[in-house]
């Protein structure tokens, strides 16, 4: 029988208990890659409408910030930025954003956060909405990174053609990225006690 905890509420747990539960979580972030990686993998059966999957779509993006010598929480960031579309399509940069906050910089972060908004520039003009949006950001020390990432990488990211890495190539760079240490500070407090 698999062990458990002895509470039934969480102010009923005792030292031993959160110190198991701790081991677990430990555990079970070793084995996080494998699990962005296969949520990763979910985005080629997604949405459809596009000339390439959502999955090549990241490919492309995360190949374009390799080629275009991008660190490496950069890229993973291209290759992770539309990882929430399958579940939250209306709200995706944000859960993207989430997902990379305890292992990326700040600016990082914030880029993956904002795409979704930068990016209406594209195409919000075509169905009545305000391709200028992205402007209230404008004058925050990291709009122009963003405008990079969307014109360079994200809107440039849907050829079929265009020759991308496969996913295999930056599983590595994956592994690094998400057996780090957490280094953002609300993870850190949450997992503090």
């Amino acid at each position: 029988m698999q062990k458990v905890v002895s509470f039934t509420q969480m102010k009923y747990g005792t030292g031993e208990d959160y110190q198991f539960l701790d081991a677990e979580a430990d555990e079970y972030a070793r084995g996080l890659p494998g699990v962005v990686l296969t949520a990763l993998k979910q985005l080629g059966r997604g949405l459809q409408g596009y000339r390439v999957s959502r999955l090549e779509h990241s490919l492309q993006c995360a190949t374009r910030a390799q080629r275009d010598g991008a660190d490496d929480e950069m890229i993973v960031a291209a290759l992770l930025h539309d990882i929430g579309d399958e579940l939250a399509p209306f709200n995706h940069a944000a859960v993207a954003a989430a997902v990379i906050r305890p292992y990326v910089r700040e600016e990082v972060t914030w880029i993956v956060a904002q795409h979704g908004l930068m990016q209406t520039y594209y195409y919000a003009h075509h169905s009545g909405g305000d391709r200028n949006m992205r402007d209230q950001l404008r004058g925050h020390r990291w709009f122009d990174a963003a405008a990079a990432f969307c014109e360079n990488w994200d809107q440039a990211s849907f050829d079929p053609d265009y020759k991308s890495q496969p996913l295999e190539a930056f599983e590595p760079l994956v592994q690094r990225i998400f057996t780090r240490k957490p280094h953002d500070p609300m993870v850190l407090l949450a997992n503090s006690g």
